[in-house]
This record gives structure tokens, sequence and C-alpha cells, in this order.
């Protein structure tokens, strides 16, 4: 499995606060079967008080983390990427390489819990149209869409692709996060499963039982969550939805 969102990187973000937790997650998540981990480090996001997020800085620490995974006998490939607080600057950030993923033609996007700004419509618009496909990060999290579910079809009919977190399928992140992802999945309105895995105690990667409850719901399309698409983007290859 491809695990496509996480906070991975020891003391980078709100995520993994050392190397050694770095490692008993990761250990955990070969353990499930993941071979492959791609770290989203928080992007311009205001309430993460962080050092200067560069690529070249998240690229030394993965080789970094890289190699002690390789000391430590641990199957897991990394990969560096982001999850992006929505400004209205997104088009400026195409060019960033730590902000999108598969050679610019993907970009994992974060909105605030309790709000969902009027002009996300025109900026992600204008990304789509720029050949950079938006994938709304953890929308059944998100207040506005537990009250209008809508707004999730919305998004895919303007070209948007949807990630959930593996924590809203177990209803670890509460009842209205788990009946919104058990909605947005059945719709077969969601492209990638994600653990969103922050540290090795009650956020971690739980990705392969949010999987066997989502076979539960949709069968063989499952596969395509936690394999198929994730490996797409991480290509830069187009999904249809």
């Amino acid at each position: 499995m491809i695990d496509f969102h996480n906070h991975v990187l020891p003391a980078v973000d709100d995520g993994s606060k050392s190397l050694e937790m770095s490692l008993n997650m990761l250990k955990n998540a070969a353990e499930q079967g993941i071979t492959d981990v791609v770290n989203t480090v928080h992007f311009q996001h205001p309430k993460v008080e962080v050092d200067e997020i560069t690529h070249q800085r998240i690229s030394d620490i993965i080789n970094n983390l890289q190699g002690e995974l390789k000391n430590h006998d641990i199957p897991i490939t990394l990969h560096s990427g982001a999850e992006v607080f929505f400004l209205p600057n997104l088009l400026d950030l195409k060019a960033d390489p730590l902000a999108s993923f598969g050679h610019g033609k993907y970009m994992l996007i974060k909105f605030h819990i309790y709000h969902i700004p009027e002009g996300q419509k025109q900026v992600l618009f204008d990304l789509k149209m720029s050949g950079v496909t938006p994938i709304i990060a953890h929308p059944e999290r998100y207040r506005p869409v537990q009250e209008n579910i809508t707004l999730i079809y919305d998004w895919l009919n303007a070209g948007c692709l949807v990630q959930v977190d593996a924590g809203s399928v177990l209803g670890f992140l509460g009842k209205s996060a788990l009946q919104a992802a058990e909605k947005i999945i059945k719709n077969n309105w969601c492209q990638i499963l994600g653990s969103d895995a922050h540290d090795d105690r009650k956020r971690g990667f739980c990705l392969k039982d949010a999987y066997e409850i989502v076979q539960g719901w949709v069968g063989e399309q499952a596969r395509a969550l936690v394999f198929d698409y994730p490996q797409a983007v991480m290509k830069g290859e187009p999904i249809s939805v």
C-alpha cells in the first residue's frame, strides 16, 4: 500500500517529535503492508510554527530518514510532498517542487476545519486551468462539508480529487467525520485514502484497518484508493473521476 498523507518527518511540523518516534511509526507502517510513504509536511499553515520549509531542507531530512530506515531494516520508501494550507496564492506556488506532486501535476490542499472561503472556487479553477489538479485533504472533517455533503460533488465537478483520512473511517476523528467519510466513499467520491499519521500513539499509521473497512463498503474499488490512484499522483499521470 501507499500512504499518501502523513507527517512522519522528525521535528518538522506538528507530526513526529523525534527520530525515534518516526522510526516507530514507520516500523508499524511496514507491518501493515505499507511500502511507500509520501510525507506531506504542513506548508504555509498559520497555526503550525516551523522553521523555514523548503524543498532542499525537506529533501535532506527525507534522505537522512531513509538512511535510518535502511539501518533498521524497515522496508519503506519515502517520498517528498506537502499539505498546502489554502490561501489565495496557490497559483504562485505551482513552481515550488515541494508544494506539488507528480512533476507539478497535483497539489494537496487543506482548508480551515470550520470555514471554506467563498473565493476558493475561483482559485481552484485557476489552478486546474494552469495544469495542476487540486486534491482536497480530508474534507469529511470540515464542518461545512459535514453540514452539506454536496460540496464534495462541486469539487469533483470542478476537476478536483478527494483524499479521506483513515482515522475518519475508523471513527477516531468523531462521529460526524465517520458519517461523512462513509457517504463520500460509498458514493465513489474519494480517490485517495491516507493515514494522516502524526505520532506513534493515537494518530499513527492506521491505513490497513481502514482499508479493510472500505473494502466492506465498496469491494474491489478500495484497492485503487491505496494503490492505483496514489501511484498515479506520484507519477503525474491523469486520473479520471
